[in-house]
């Protein structure tokens, strides 16, 4: 293609494989807090196997398909808790809910989480993350979607994603850094990176300054094939991935594609900053 060069590719490809690591490793945090979240409301509530009844979700059909997945999980799980608990108790065949939460997938969480039928438990597990149930149910499942491309390599940048978020209304600061989502079109990235960040935020133990530096700064990019690209793809990549002392992770730039947009790269380094 006219005006792309070798380095330019790799340059990209270099990228986008740092921000799939820099993604994985975010949303990894928000999953085990969702996990926990979610084991413990439903113990506190209903016992260690409580969640096994099919009274506590909304569709007996989808409730039988994750049970089923679930079991057959847990039968061929490797787990030395999982082997303990099958060696040790003969009755109730499946773990209590604080095993099987840290033995399912993600995807596994979501499906289990929004299939719950009631809207005061779902909001409660959703509280330390700070968001409604409304928001948190569809962003879990797109979450899970983004884990997974980031997990078997796919491009991750400027890719667009079917199974689509829903933007909160509340809270305002929140809001004013989201974009609008497009009518009918696939979800873009950066959406998901701000809500990341805003989790990220919600679920950090750790409170000093180096684990509060936000996960997204946006940057405003153009599109490969045009002028200006290579600099400003190098430049992102050196911001990438920073780690401090302390080993928590400093999130650099998330790139956001504009067609049209006009970018030089001393306007990039000043935002970088």
């Amino acid at each position: 293609m006219p005006g792309t060069s070798f380095d330019t590719v790799t340059a990209l490809y270099d990228f986008d494989r740092r921000l799939r690591l820099l993604v994985l490793d975010a949303i990894e945090r928000i999953e085990v807090a969702v996990r926990g979240s979610w084991a413990y409301e439903l113990a506190q509530r209903f016992g260690p196997h409580g969640y096994l009844d099919a009274a506590l979700y909304y569709h007996p059909g989808k409730y039988h398909d994750n049970l089923t997945r679930l079991t057959n999980d847990v039968a061929s799980s490797p787990e030395t808790y999982i082997d303990h608990y099958r060696r040790t108790y003969s009755t109730p065949a499946m773990p209590p809910v604080w095993m099987v939460a840290e033995m399912m997938s993600f995807g596994q969480l979501s499906r289990w989480y929004a299939l719950l039928d009631d809207r005061g438990l779902r909001n409660a597990i959703a509280t330390p993350l700070g968001l409604p149930e409304a928001v948190l149910v569809p962003l879990l499942k797109h979450l899970s979607t983004i884990r997974n491309s980031c997990a078997h390599h796919p491009r991750l940048w400027n890719r667009g994603f079917l199974l689509r978020m829903r933007v909160p209304f509340k809270p305002a600061a929140l809001v004013s850094t989201l974009e609008p989502p497009a009518a009918r079109a696939p979800a873009q990235l950066y959406n998901a990176v701000v809500l990341i960040d805003y989790l990220l935020r919600q679920v950090a133990v750790r409170q000093d300054a180096a684990c509060r530096a936000p996960f997204p700064i946006s940057l405003r990019y153009r599109h490969p094939d045009r002028p200006a690209t290579a600099a400003l793809s190098r430049y992102s990549i050196q911001q990438l991935g920073q780690r401090v002392s302390d080993g928590c992770l400093r999130y650099g730039a998330i790139l956001t594609v504009l067609p049209d947009a006009h970018v030089d790269d001393s306007q990039s380094s000043s935002k970088l900053q």
